[in-house]
């Protein structure tokens, strides 16, 4: 703690014949760097890991998602419906990820505009809902270039390509629980 003098420099003609004392501190003030850095350091792994444990956490509840809504395929679509036993588009997702979990708005347009988290069409992952024909229609991407969803009247509850159609008519996407 405190300074510490050196010993004195060399006559040097321009301090004219002063003694000069080159003053250094001890290692407080290493020390300080060094617990400042080490605390940036931290924060920064632990917002990194803060980050990929909420990846994790998404990516866990969404396999959930997925798993509840596969174990409705054949069921009717019935309009306005949220199971069990029959579901609109809505509904099927809505219904899928409480299940998991995770609270969504009941309405396509709801939650289209109520799930904060926006996917793009590149960026897809399992569990995220995809929305086509205007906003009108909900369902959920299962992977390898699919989703689920209960189509419409007449319909069931079944695994379908993401087709040219869908991509033309794609209006977005939302990723719930993340």
């Amino acid at each position: 703690m405190g300074a510490v003098a050196a010993p004195p420099a060399s006559a040097d003609p321009a301090t004219d014949g002063l003694t000069v004392e080159k003053v250094t501190t001890t290692g407080t003030t290493t020390t300080t760097e060094a617990s400042a850095e080490a605390t940036a350091t931290a924060a920064i792994v632990s917002k990194t890991t803060l980050r990929q444990a909420k990846a994790a956490r998404q990516k866990r509840l969404a396999r959930k998602a997925i798993d509840v809504a596969k174990k409705q395929i054949g069921d009717p679509y019935r309009w306005g419906a949220t199971g069990p036993g029959a579901f609109d588009c809505s509904g099927l997702v809505q219904f899928a990820w409480r299940k998991a979990g995770v609270d969504i708005p009941r309405t396509t347009w709801s939650q289209l505009s109520g799930v904060k988290k926006k996917v793009s069409w590149d960026h897809l992952k399992p569990g995220d809902l995809i929305f086509t024909s205007g906003g009108g229609h909900v369902g959920m991407y299962v992977g390898g270039g699919k989703m689920i969803h209960s189509p419409h009247t007449g319909a069931r509850v079944r695994i379908d390509k993401l087709d040219a159609y869908r991509k033309n008519s794609f209006v977005g996407a939302v990723r719930p629980g993340a």
